[in-house]
């Protein structure tokens, strides 16, 4: 499956190798992370199964902000730069990180695609990772919060499947809310609940693009905002 963590094949790789892996890329992450830091953008990964909503979630964010915020976002993918143009034609900057065989973004992709893109100057860099509810939690890459996108047509089992992946939220987005009526037998109560099981501090947020959330969602983000200003002052 995966080119870099071999998680298709863990018994062909010696354990130290992934741990040497994992510790190059920490070391990285902290290098962008610094770089974020520096310069006041909150960096945010976004991640989720593909076709969960992740690139349909950045553009309705790009509506509803209508300029009031500078935003970007580098968008991961196997193959194509569909997801960087979907987001570049409703005015996200935007640059494709193309990984090949990777099933992940790791810090490194994420450094070298900062020097390719002009994001020193936004005031959230939107890092949307390759659709995979398994690798992408383990890569640390600089990101100051992490999102996870949850369509309804999942199911509510999904955070008791892949807890990794949920544990490591800050935040779930329950998408495509506006196809609940055609989900008659869904129950959002056993979602929240499965989240209530696996995450260290549960938080939930509904949302669809026809705008349900969005005005919350955006709230969130003002707040991750103040909170990394106040960590940068206290540090400085």
């Amino acid at each position: 499956m995966c080119g870099t963590c071999g998680c298709g094949d863990h018994s062909a790789r010696p354990v130290d190798i992934g741990e040497r892996i994992l510790v190059d890329n920490d070391r990285q992450a902290r290098h962008n992370r610094e770089h974020f830091a520096e310069r006041g953008v909150l960096a945010v990964n976004v991640m989720g199964s593909p076709g969960s909503g992740k690139t349909a979630l950045l553009e309705a964010t790009a509506r509803a902000l209508n300029g009031r915020l500078r935003i970007g976002a580098l968008a991961g993918d196997l193959e194509t730069a569909r997801d960087a143009e979907r987001l570049e034609a409703v005015g996200v900057p935007s640059l494709a990180i193309t990984t090949g065989m990777a099933c992940h973004l790791d810090a490194a992709m994420v450094h070298k695609a900062l020097h390719q893109f002009p994001w020193a100057d936004l005031d959230i860099l939107f890092i949307e990772n390759v659709g995979n509810l398994v690798c992408p939690a383990v890569y640390d890459l600089g990101q100051a919060v992490n999102v996870v996108v949850l369509s309804v047509t999942e199911g509510e089992d999904k955070p008791l499947k892949y807890p990794v992946m949920f544990r490591k939220a800050d935040l779930v987005l329950l998408s495509k809310c506006d196809l609940m009526r055609h989900l008659p037998a869904l129950r959002t109560d056993m979602i929240a609940d499965a989240l209530e099981r696996v995450m260290p501090a549960p938080a939930l947020l509904s949302v669809s693009q026809d705008g349900l959330g969005i005005d919350l969602w955006i709230r969130q983000l003002d707040e991750w905002r103040s909170a990394a200003r106040v960590r940068e002052t206290v540090h400085v």
